[in-house]
């Protein structure tokens, strides 16, 4: 069994992981779900049990360790990584963090026992907020029908969550997921209530940029992150609290590396000092150009100036 807090300020959230054996001390406000990209959808469930902590309950969010589509052999990229997840929580203030273990055992849990159990018996819920399309349990045959069958029995009450709309159309991790795979940036964050991010250290890489007298930034992603398509983009770095204007490269730079790993490389316009080894946030807010191979380092050097100055204009 593991469990931790995660956040600096007095108000840490309690994060357990790696076990269904858990209990908590008291009840629980309950959203549940599998949060990938933690969307406007999302924060809707996550503000409801919030509000219920001046009734004394745990805003508790209830997610899986890993996604179902990459359990069962599907897509693995994910928009938000574990760690940008347990971020956005900690910030929007959710008290206990579940990261339920997936595997063949507890896929196999039957939906009432799944409510049984865990829900009321480890939970202690007194409040669970669902959208229409949850699912839950073997095969996904449990849902919000499920859960407000038996709130009698177990006391809980549930509440359905209207769907949030953008653009006449219905927030959802697939649509952010499309407009994030086609580049379309500020669609994505129109969803997401925020741009879209990336998050990880700075590396060393090659500092190339340093010896042309463009010093860059060089964030290594997860690999499970999904990312947009290669190319540049306008954007925000946010370092130690701090936020800075940018201008980003996603890609593996094929003017300078042989290489097919993929970062995320950013220039900042206002920044001076060392940042390697430092965690690093950058928030991709609009696309620029695709990634090029340019014929040599002058000819890659002169379109980052244009780059850069496009930047400025931005």
């Amino acid at each position: 069994m593991t469990k931790k807090n995660y956040g600096e300020s007095e108000a840490v959230m309690q994060i357990i992981e790696q076990t269904t054996t858990f209990c908590l001390n008291s009840s629980s406000a309950v959203a549940i779900g599998k949060f990938d990209g933690v969307h406007l959808g999302h924060q809707a469930l996550i503000q409801k049990i919030i509000e219920q902590k001046d009734r004394g309950m745990l805003a508790t969010v209830f997610t899986f360790d890993m996604s179902a589509a990459a359990f069962f052999g599907g897509e693995a990229k994910e928009l938000t990584t574990r760690e940008e997840k347990r971020r956005i929580f900690a910030e929007m203030g959710v008290d206990v963090l579940i990261e339920f273990p997936l595997n063949t055992v507890t896929a196999a849990t039957e939906p009432e026992e799944f409510v049984h159990r865990f829900l009321a018996g480890q939970m202690h819920a007194s409040y669970i907020c669902a959208g229409s399309d949850l699912s839950f349990g073997k095969k996904g045959a449990g849902n919000h029908e499920t859960l407000a069958r038996f709130a009698g029995e177990y006391g809980y009450q549930v509440e359905l969550i209207d769907k949030v709309m953008v653009a006449g159309e219905v927030v959802s991790s697939t649509r952010v997921r499309e407009a994030v795979g086609q580049g379309h940036m500020e669609d994505a964050a129109q969803m997401l209530g925020a741009p879209y991010s990336v998050t990880g250290r700075v590396d060393h890489g090659k500092q190339l940029g340093r010896t042309i007298g463009m010093p860059t930034a060089n964030l290594l992603p997860e690999p499970d992150k999904l990312l947009p398509p290669n190319g540049v983009y306008y954007s925000r770095a946010v370092i130690d609290g701090m936020e800075y204007r940018g201008i980003s490269n996603v890609g593996c730079k094929p003017t300078v590396s042989d290489s097919m790993a993929m970062g995320v490389e950013t220039y900042l316009y206002d920044f001076s000092g060392d940042i390697y080894g430092r965690e690093m946030l950058v928030k991709l807010l609009a696309f620029r150009r695709p990634e090029m191979k340019f014929d040599g380092v002058e000819t890659l050097k002169a379109q980052m100036m244009r780059d850069i100055a496009a930047g400025e204009t931005y």
